[in-house]
């Protein structure tokens, strides 16, 4: 049965899942990091934040009202100390949201491996050794890329054949594959969350509405291509939400499910709605004036079937409101 989204929220109430329990947050203070730390705040988990750089991590948890246990953590330097952590803490879930190569200046291949790859390999170690017995939900979420799947045609179902193109698609789906496998001993339950175009507070400066709402303060012209290519566009809190009902969620024993709204609009489409949103006017809009990157990913609709049916919800924000959340967040910071 499809369960509507008020109906989930009866099913599975957050705050009895998570109220007092300890959640690992890997990435913490990355895009989508601070934002599931956020809402496992707002459940009231105890929550041991992962992150390199304390300092500067400080401040994104203060804004984005974070409080957990901030954890040092440098995994391009040693597995071993991370490992140590681990099994001091003994999460009853770990969400790993860490990743590399997204951002543009991200290109050294071995960060890549280490921490697309490698990582997963020896969280799927890590947890299997530490399983918290009363814990019903998943034992290890993983965040995937839409860059997995690469060049095939058809919607896009989790059981396609991939064949990523990018070293970034090639590594997030070796680790996807090796979750797959550490879960076919029944000891460990996890699961991949294949995210998409992803929007929101803190993203990374240089994206698409983060440019836009430059453009909108600045009044300048905004150059850009000209937005034919299409794309899932989900808002970031509710990939949050998403991911934190997947893990509650008991079943998928290792798979993969795409989090998306099983939409596409294209960029034009979206550059124009969040445009007339933040007034930006039509003239501003220099579509066109860059050329469109070569690995840009062309792709059908997105299938959402395996999610409605595991957990029974969907991502509802539309792109307005996905915006005018947004600059009120924004806002609301300055």
């Amino acid at each position: 049965m499809i369960i509507n989204r008020t109906e989930m929220n009866s099913v599975i109430d957050l705050d009895t899942t998570y109220g007092g329990k300890k959640v690992m947050v890997l990435g913490a203070s990355g895009f989508i990091g601070r934002w599931v730390a956020r809402l496992l705040c707002k459940h009231g988990a105890q929550v041991y934040l992962f992150v390199r750089n304390p300092p500067a991590a400080e401040k994104i948890f203060s804004d984005y009202n974070i409080r957990g246990i901030i954890v040092e953590s440098n995994l391009e330097q040693s597995f071993m100390t991370f490992l140590n952590q681990f099994q001091k803490i003994k999460p009853s879930i770990t969400f790993n949201l860490a990743g590399y190569g997204v951002d543009r200046s991200e290109r050294d291949q071995a960060t890549t491996r280490l921490l697309n790859t490698e990582l997963v390999e020896k969280l799927c170690d890590a947890v299997s050794g530490s399983i918290d017995t009363g814990w019903s939900g998943q034992n290890l979420v993983h965040t995937g890329s839409a860059l997995e799947y690469g060049e095939i045609s058809g919607d896009l179902s989790e059981s396609s054949s991939p064949h990523p193109t990018t070293l970034y698609g090639q590594t997030k789906l070796a680790g996807t594959t090796l979750l797959q496998k550490a879960c076919t001993s029944g000891i460990l339950k996890g699961v991949t969350a294949r995210l998409f175009t992803v929007y929101g507070p803190g993203e990374h400066n240089g994206r698409l509405l983060p440019a836009l709402i430059d453009a909108a303060n600045s009044g300048k012209p905004l150059q850009l291509t000209e937005g034919l290519q299409k794309r899932d566009f989900t808002y970031i809190g509710d990939v949050a939400e998403g991911l934190l009902i997947l893990g509650a969620c008991g079943k998928s024993g290792g798979g993969i499910i795409n989090l998306a709204t099983g939409k596409l609009t294209s960029v034009r489409n979206f550059t124009e709605k969040a445009a007339k949103t933040l007034s930006i006017p039509t003239e501003k809009l220099e579509f066109g004036a860059l050329p469109t990157m070569a690995e840009e990913m062309e792709h059908s609709p997105v299938n959402i079937s395996n999610l409605e049916e595991i957990v029974g919800w969907v991502p509802q924000t539309t792109i307005e409101e996905g915006v005018l959340k947004t600059i009120g967040f924004i806002s609301d910071l300055n």
